[in-house]
């Protein structure tokens, strides 16, 4: 119940609170800071694929694992990107603006990196997909409750604003119960699967977080603009992760070995950028 029904309804409800919290002025940061939003989404929605794919020719995995390394490294940052974004001082209305846009293209980048992902690594194994039908379901649960909840705010902002602070609230609740949730479905192999995942998983955050953080540098952007650019770059959207696996393979019951990966990083994740966090927020004091 907790895959097939709240899952998906779960992700519609974060992706609207996402779009009831984001104005028009947060589109227009595109074109106020065209560079660091460049380097940006650069960095979520080309460089990020591309490490994650690297990264497994040097950490070997089971195959249906490391498509769904690549189906995380394909989903856009979500409201905890916002959050870390906030508490490490960094630039958060750029960093709505890189969820805001990343959570639209991936509507496209993630079938088709997806699709390929599936072809390489799984072969004449490979479950069927529809490459339209899923760039369809994306959009269906991602694209239209963030735009939905965009003209909502734009258009009866005065409701937004007693709503947003309590939504927001309810969608950490939402994630960490479908985290949990789903993990607790499939404890064991969650356990025994742990010690293979982690490593690719922490070197993908380590490394994105890395990578984010001195592009901008390189680029001449500022401080905080470089910690919210790093933030986005290491920080995908576990929710998006966990539904699109069990949308591909759909086991029944419990959690799917495709969305296993993202259940991992939906807990290592915090662990990782925590004390990255903290180095963040001295570094910029």
């Amino acid at each position: 119940m907790i895959i097939d029904i709240i899952l998906p309804l779960s992700l519609v409800f974060i992706m609207f609170t996402l779009g009831a919290g984001l104005t028009i002025e947060d589109f227009k940061n595109i074109v106020r800071e065209p560079k660091a939003f460049g380097v940006g989404i650069i960095n979520q929605m080309i460089i990020l694929p591309v490490v994650a794919f690297f990264i497994l020719f040097f950490i070997k995995l089971p195959d249906e694992m490391a498509v769904g390394i690549m189906i995380l490294a394909c989903c856009p940052g979500g409201v905890t990107s916002n959050i870390i974004t906030k508490l490490a001082k960094g630039d958060t209305a750029l960093s709505i603006s890189y969820t805001a846009v990343a959570s639209i293209v991936s509507v496209i980048t993630l079938p088709l990196i997806v699709g390929f992902s599936i072809q390489y690594f799984l072969g004449s194994n490979a479950p069927t997909i529809n490459i339209f039908s899923l760039g369809l379901t994306m959009f269906f649960i991602t694209t239209i409750p963030v735009t939905l909840g965009l003209y909502i705010n734009t258009k009866y902002n005065y409701i937004t604003v007693r709503f947003i602070s309590i939504a927001n609230k309810i969608s950490t609740i939402l994630f960490i119960i479908i985290v949990i949730g789903a993990l607790a479905s499939e404890w064991d192999l969650f356990i025994e699967n742990l010690y293979t995942l982690a490593p690719a998983i922490i070197t993908l955050i380590v490394i994105m977080l890395f990578i984010g953080y001195k592009s901008a540098l390189w680029f001449g952007i500022s401080k905080n603009k470089a910690i919210t650019i790093s933030i986005e770059s290491g920080i995908q959207n576990a929710t998006v992760g966990i539904t699109i696996g069990s949308l591909i393979l759909n086991q029944g019951a419990g959690l799917s070995v495709l969305s296993l990966p993202s259940g991992v990083y939906g807990i290592l994740m915090y662990l990782v950028s925590l004390p990255i966090l903290f180095w963040f927020i001295k570094d910029n004091n």
